[in-house]
């Protein structure tokens, strides 16, 4: 009868849980990644963009819209990612909702958006968002790292009954960041000075933290499509610098790499920023990363 009792009451407390569960909706794979993590036990996020998807274009549905008004906590990048959820919402809540913000968190790293030469955007005409930053920030698991941090704090507040859960689930997440960032930076010393071109301009976080070299992209930071110009100075960039790959992107056709590598020695292969083909979950955002080392490690060696 004891053990019947404590059975039911594990089962009541479980149930308990679950249902006190907060509503949270998150943005592109690698931020639902370490929402889930820091969830783990508790519950699971809900994710927007999903698939084949741009994170700079992808489009959201009216139930989707809905949800993040219903929803306890919406986590995205920030409007200079997440473009078309701006342009719904009018840049700053959905609902009355207001967005945790990554790209405003304190202490965070940031790059400003590369010009000049093969990092112009294309044609005469500047940044279409106005914005000077790059928003591809997850890409280096020091800002990840602050962004678990701020999860974590912001989870504390609306759901206190699992606060402590959160607090251990960020511990764990951060040690776990600790290694992935020792080990992939083992992985690519050995290609860190070999020149590469990038589909769109969207890795610079992920080259500074690990030294490796890209020396053009064929689109920009937001993946405009190129001109004719723009693939003719890529082109030229290739031959001159050498450059051993040309990386496409799953979200977007490789017609473009195809008729930049042509008449030259280098190869292509994929480099993905959000990780289309992952199964979401606490384990992607590793994934990712070490999806982007290999397959940089493999095309450059």
């Amino acid at each position: 009868m004891r053990y019947l009792v404590l059975s039911l009451l594990c089962a009541s407390m479980l149930a308990t849980s679950a249902q006190a569960a907060p509503k949270v909706v998150t943005t592109i794979v690698p931020l639902h990644s370490l929402v889930s993590s820091v969830m783990d036990g508790v519950g699971t996020p809900e994710l927007l963009m999903q698939g084949q998807n741009s994170e700079h274009n992808a489009s959201f549905t009216p139930q989707q819209i809905a949800d993040m008004a219903h929803a306890d906590a919406v986590f995205i990048i920030g409007n200079n990612l997440e473009t078309k959820l701006g342009e719904i919402s009018g840049t700053e809540t959905v609902g009355g909702k207001a967005f945790i913000k990554m790209n405003e968190i304190q202490g965070l790293i940031t790059h400003a958006i590369r010009e000049g030469g093969t990092w112009e955007p294309d044609g005469d005409e500047p940044p279409s968002t106005g914005v000077s930053a790059d928003p591809h920030i997850w890409l280096d698991p020091e800002n990840a790292k602050l962004m678990v941090k701020t999860i974590a704090t912001t989870l504390d507040k609306a759901d206190p009954a699992n606060a402590k859960l959160y607090d251990a689930n960020a511990t764990k997440a951060l040690a776990e960041l600790d290694r992935l960032e020792a080990d992939l930076k083992t992985q690519l010393t050995p290609v860190q000075h070999k020149p590469f071109i990038v589909f769109h301009d969207a890795y610079q976080y992920f080259e500074h933290r690990f030294g490796v070299t890209a020396v053009g992209s064929i689109s920009n930071f937001s993946a405009t499509p190129p001109s004719a110009q723009r693939l003719e100075e890529i082109h030229n960039k290739i031959n001159s610098s050498n450059a051993t790959c040309v990386f496409r992107e799953p979200q977007f056709t490789d017609a473009a790499v195809v008729t930049v590598i042509e008449g030259t020695k280098a190869k292509s292969s994929v480099l993905d920023p959000i990780g289309a083909d992952l199964k979401p979950g606490p384990d992607a955002y590793s994934e990712l990363l070490h999806e982007i080392a290999k397959n940089l490690s493999d095309c450059l060696s």
